[in-house]
């Protein structure tokens, strides 16, 4: 195999990660909030995120798998970007629900596109078996991202307030639209983009086609498709740790520490998915349970314990999730790559608009830390079928990153 060129895995995973280094992350919940929306408006905002991601998820799949995957991942920066400004200017039910459309956009012009532009990059050098590791270092550089956004969030907080921290926030979306339009392109092999004698349209139809059909058709991609989608669903929970931590007895200007907790678990876990990338499903399996078992404790104990126990089983979930992703990339056989990776991501939206409704009803009855466990159980539901859905792990061979 050969190495992997350092000039492809700096900008990959560059790109990736500074998307995470948004301060509005650890605080946006606690807007809405002093917006005067109550937690079931504030779940009624991640449902309209959830359901217009679900509505572009496929289409913008099929469309990375027709158009050179660079642009797309550019114009989703941008996107993200006035998703975050819209938060500013228009601070109300109205805007956030318009800014959270905006991002859910952006999401899915990026989710599948960045996973099939690596993969397809690294197979074009013949280093493709680098794809968990390098998959697994960007979604810990992402979560180091994170966790720096997160602690800078309460000092940021004290210089300006939410404007503040959303105009950095912007101005941190225009960084990774520079960092995409200086991504090595991909090489245009006719194969996975079509015949070069078809129109756009036709092409895009033609991709979009053969990607819901080798869903359709070939079983462990299917399944793969189907555990990612749970286990990607699943974490919709992470949207309510600010409100746990409040309800816990936590101080607004304390709640960034302990989410910093969490992402550092977070950070952990993909970290090691190079190591885990080849682990039998059934010893997944018992990591996704032993994952969702931590997370319903840490609903359920107070703190200081609560998010350390929160955390360790959070980055479980997302070792769990780096795994299941490079196994489908592998499990892919056809040219629409992307779009079999969106069909993921729109699966993955159908399981977080459950969660998000069912959090929402539950909270109308129980508190925020009893809702947050009841949901996070059902990882322990995820972990009962892994066994039979996680696709069998490749023989993975270490390749060196050499200078461009």
């Amino acid at each position: 195999m050969r190495a992997v060129p350092h000039a492809l895995a700096v900008r990959a995973l560059a790109y990736f990660s500074v998307r995470d280094l948004i301060p509005l992350y650890a605080v946006y919940a606690l807007l809405f909030a002093d917006h005067g929306l109550s937690t079931g408006e504030i779940s009624s905002l991640f449902v309209i995120w959830s359901v217009t991601a679900f509505a572009a998820e496929v289409p913008s799949g099929a469309w990375a798998d027709t158009v050179p995957r660079r642009r797309l991942l550019a114009l989703s920066s941008l996107i993200y970007a006035a998703g975050f400004a819209t938060w500013i200017v228009a601070p109300g039910y109205a805007g956030f629900a318009t800014g959270f459309v905006l991002w859910a956009l952006s999401g899915a012009l990026m989710s599948g596109t960045y996973e099939a532009y690596l993969y397809d990059e690294l197979a074009a050098l013949g280093a493709a078996t680098s794809y968990p590791r390098l998959l697994g270092f960007a979604h810990s550089l992402a979560m180091v991202c994170n966790l720096v956004a997160t602690i800078s969030a309460a000092p940021l907080m004290a210089l300006g307030g939410y404007a503040f921290v959303g105009w950095v926030s912007v101005a941190v979306a225009l960084v990774q639209f520079g960092v995409a339009l200086t991504l090595p392109a991909a090489p245009r092999v006719a194969s996975a983009r079509g015949r070069s004698d078809e129109g756009v349209g036709r092409r895009y139809v033609h991709m979009l086609v053969s990607g819901l059909r080798e869903v359709r058709r070939v079983r462990t991609v299917r399944n793969g498709v189907l555990l990612v989608a749970l286990l990607l669903g699943t974490t919709a929970y992470d949207e309510y740790f600010p409100l746990v931590a409040l309800n816990k007895g936590t101080e607004p200007a304390g709640v960034p520490i302990l989410i910093a907790l969490v992402v550092a678990g977070q950070a952990i876990g993909t970290a090691l998915a190079g190591r885990t990338a080849r682990i039998g499903a059934r010893t997944m399996a018992v990591l996704v349970a032993i994952a969702g078992g931590l997370l319903v404790t840490g609903a359920l104990i107070a703190q200081p314990l609560a998010f350390v126990a929160i955390g360790i089983g959070y980055g479980a979930v997302n070792n769990a999730i780096i795994v299941a992703e490079a196994r489908l990339q592998d499990a892919i056989e056809g040219s629409a790559r992307a779009t079999v990776t969106s069909v993921a991501g729109l699966s993955s939206e159908l399981a977080a608009v459950a969660i998000f409704a069912t959090f929402g009803a539950l909270s109308t009855r129980l508190s925020e830390s009893a809702s947050f466990g009841v949901v996070c159980g059902l990882v322990v539901v995820v972990a009962a079928v892994t066994p039979q859905w996680l696709p069998r792990p490749p023989t993975y061979v270490p390749e060196r990153v050499e200078e461009a």
